[in-house]
């Protein structure tokens, strides 16, 4: 149960980063209201042309990775900075947002907990 319970959370996380990222290449979706601030931010983003293109690509790529069984656990650490990105954004500059972001850092979090085995050959002594 509890598998299939982790495989529905993985399926709808992986969807919605892969529909952020495609998003960003898109733009089929509006970009909500935001603060001055957090407006700003994003203008400064959008300036230098590669930073959204490389977070679209790695969402969507983390976001397929997250879908598959066997590449979870690498798609979980490739979305945990953008996730954590997400997160300060929302905390710092965006607040209604908080809720969803924290929601997003909980699954990503428990995905990670639950690969943790495929992650030990990374801090495992040589």
């Amino acid at each position: 149960m509890k598998k299939k319970v982790l495989f529905g959370v993985s399926l709808l996380f992986g969807l919605m980063m892969i529909n952020s990222g495609l998003n960003k290449f898109l733009s089929y979706m509006p970009m909500p209201e935001m603060t001055e601030a957090a407006g700003q931010l994003m203008y400064a983003f959008m300036q230098a042309k590669w930073l959204f293109p490389l977070i679209a690509v790695v969402e969507i790529v983390a976001g397929i990775l997250l879908i598959t069984n066997k590449f979870r656990a690498l798609g979980a650490i490739m979305m945990f900075p953008i996730v954590i990105g997400i997160v300060l954004f929302h905390l710092v500059l965006d607040p209604a947002g908080n809720i969803i972001s924290l929601v997003l850092l909980a699954i990503n979090g428990w995905v990670i907990f639950e690969n943790r085995e495929g992650y030990l050959p990374m801090i495992a002594k040589a």
